[in-house]
């Protein structure tokens, strides 16, 4: 095996790790935050829920890159 296909490998492992861990991170802040329910707010067009959801996934996926990197 090459180090070209070892390399596009490891990317596509790293990324899967990476989405399963935003994923969970996305679950930990909904449990975390019980008094809102985002996919309810997210179905009626909460405009102010979906920016707190984006900065969270952003920073949460920041820590990530830092962590599987």
């Amino acid at each position: 095996m090459n180090s070209f296909t070892l390399d596009i490998m490891l990317s596509i492992v790293f990324g899967i790790i990476g989405i399963i861990l935003l994923i969970t991170g996305y679950v930990v802040f909904d449990k975390v935050l019980k008094k809102i329910d985002f996919d309810e707010e997210l179905r009626n067009k909460n405009t102010a829920v979906a920016i707190v959801i984006a900065g969270f996934m952003i920073a949460i996926g920041i820590i990530i890159s830092g962590v599987v990197a």
